[in-house]
């Protein structure tokens, strides 16, 4: 019995295919923690996802006009938070592919490790009202409240770095 060879498509086939633009996207934020407690709690904010579910995540969001990556992470930890801080340590980055509005948004986020200096929690400042919650979560329970993999990775990073300077 024979069986028929699948042909490679034509050439033109893949150049006239439906091609989604990809719009590149850069934001900064971070872990802020309140080192005056003995528990080191991190202040982590809750979103609402596309499905209608709580997620758990870092504060973060985009860069504004002549603003630094460290001025951004500052600026948005305490919008989405409440909190002040101080910048000790860079985290690295993560980077993810997502689609909204019929366009593939390619996105990297820089993080920060924060010292808090002063602030109230709140989630009233937030202009974008992204955030729906946030709570101070001890440090020994950050991995298991976040909701991405990512920044659980982030969250190790930080450990890594605070424990090496304790």
């Amino acid at each position: 019995m024979s069986f028929p060879v699948p042909r490679a498509p034509k050439m033109r086939t893949l150049l006239t295919a439906s091609y989604t633009p990809v719009h590149r996207e850069v934001s900064a934020g971070g872990i802020i923690i309140d080192f005056a407690r003995q528990s080191l709690p991190a202040a982590i904010i809750a979103r609402i996802n596309r499905a209608g579910r709580v997620e758990w995540c870092l504060p973060k969001g985009h860069i504004e006009e002549a603003e630094t990556l460290e001025e951004a992470a500052q600026r948005e930890i305490e919008e989405e938070t409440g909190i002040r801080g101080d910048i000790l340590h860079s985290l690295g980055n993560i980077e993810y592919w997502f689609t909204s509005s019929g366009q593939r948004i390619h996105k990297t986020v820089h993080h920060y490790l924060l010292k808090a200096t002063g602030g109230e929690i709140t989630i009233d400042n937030d202009p974008d009202h992204e955030a729906v919650d946030v709570a101070w979560v001890p440090f020994t329970d950050l991995n298991r409240r976040l909701s991405f993999a990512n920044e659980r990775h982030i969250a190790d990073l930080a450990r890594e770095f605070i424990q090496s300077r304790l």
